[in-house]
């Protein structure tokens, strides 16, 4: 493994040097500034999810209120305007010394009614005025006089299930965005070295595995400089432009620094994985129209993955997620999600083993189909 290992960084630092030390690398650096529609779509797509998830009013009142309330709920529905629209309420029985702050705080609720009907309170945050209003409406409806409510504002609780769940599909989305871009390309690597004879060379020299495995890397190795080069200017341009509240409001379930360090991973075995797949079918590609046939076949499977997990961003226990993240070639995306959402340490340990086994597994049946495809005379095969 020692020895596959050091052949295979001999391969990724000739590519890498290859491909980012001629000025095509700078055309190709500056492409995403032709891609600001792409990511548009993608804003589009993370806004209409958190529009998806309406923020929810809880009432809690005596048993024998409830009835009243839910047919005052009702009436106030019907008349409330569509912009923005009624909240979802759940109304529920009161406990004993129930604290509506830690309801408040603990659950993606953004208002909460509670006390006696003659002098009840609304709680809420500070993003949740139009919910207070509604269950201000709900008690006035409930009671037939108006109602004297003091109001207490609460500070932002922090991120909840809404955000949570629009950084999950934003996470999906930039590796969908990344991969779309950079992995793709493995495709077409082998066209020219096949041509001019040198993968022969190559596959004389070392085992195919480490041939592969080695282009995989020095393609990561571009993978890496062009997101870092966007990644900083993109970091730049957030803290220009969006304050620190609104970047707390979307701080990931597993803490920043981790989520940062799990995205990188995850990205890292998206790219390989993706890759040594593009890099199996293009092998077996003898010309450049063959090569761009194959470009067809695997945008739909890229676009596949990424249908798949932001699908299942929202609801990562559902069986769709636990498919996406069960999934070999999805699981990297899937799992983003989930480490945004927030799951045991084990599960993340347990995605990486599975990743790089199924990495293993890629380039290896990648290699021997080259082999017995494509290199089937000379004395070079290993």
């Amino acid at each position: 493994m020692r020895r596959l290992l050091a052949q295979a960084s001999v391969i990724a630092r000739r590519d890498f040097t290859a491909i980012v030390w001629t000025p095509t690398f700078l055309i190709f650096l500056l492409a995403p500034l032709f891609m600001f529609a792409v990511a548009t779509v993608g804003g589009l797509g993370a806004a209409r999810v958190v529009a998806g998830q309406q923020a929810r009013a809880v009432i809690l009142a005596e048993p024998s209120e409830l009835a009243t309330l839910r047919a005052a709920e009702r009436q106030v529905r019907v008349i409330v305007g569509v912009d923005p629209g009624p909240p979802t309420v759940s109304l529920q029985a009161a406990e004993p010394n129930e604290d509506a702050r830690k309801i408040l705080r603990a659950h993606d609720v953004s208002a909460v009614m509670f006390g006696p009907s003659s002098e009840r309170t609304i709680l809420h945050e500070a993003a949740g005025t139009h919910e207070a209003r509604y269950l201000a409406q709900v008690q006035a409806a409930a009671t037939g006089t108006p109602a004297r409510l003091e109001v207490m504002v609460s500070q932002t609780r922090g991120p909840g299930l809404r955000e949570r769940n629009a950084t999950a599909f934003g996470a999906v989305f930039l590796m969908f965005l990344l991969s779309l871009v950079l992995a793709s390309q493995a495709i077409s690597t082998l066209a020219e070295e096949r041509n001019n004879k040198v993968i022969e060379i190559l596959a004389a020299a070392v085992p195919l595995e480490a041939v592969f495995l080695g282009k995989l890397l020095g393609l990561l190795g571009v993978a890496l400089v062009f997101s870092a080069f966007w990644g900083a200017i993109g970091l730049v341009g957030a803290l220009a432009i969006v304050d620190e509240a609104q970047l707390q409001s979307l701080a990931p379930a597993t803490g920043l620094p981790a989520f940062v360090a799990l995205f990188l991973g995850y990205f890292t075995l998206a790219f390989l994985l993706l890759g040594a797949v593009f890099l199996g079918v293009g092998a077996q590609a003898g010309t450049m129209r063959e090569i761009q046939m194959l470009s067809l076949p695997v945008t739909i499977f890229q676009v596949g993955m990424f249908a798949l997990a932001s699908a299942a961003a929202g609801a990562p226990d559902s069986t769709l997620g636990i498919a996406a993240a069960l999934f070999p070639f999805s699981s990297p995306f899937a799992m983003a999600a989930r480490a945004a959402t927030g799951v045991p340490a084990w599960q993340h340990a347990a995605a990486f083993a599975w990743q790089l086994l199924w990495l293993a597994l890629t380039i290896t049946v990648a290699a021997r189909l080259f082999r017995r495809g494509v290199l089937k005379s000379g004395g070079g095969q290993r």
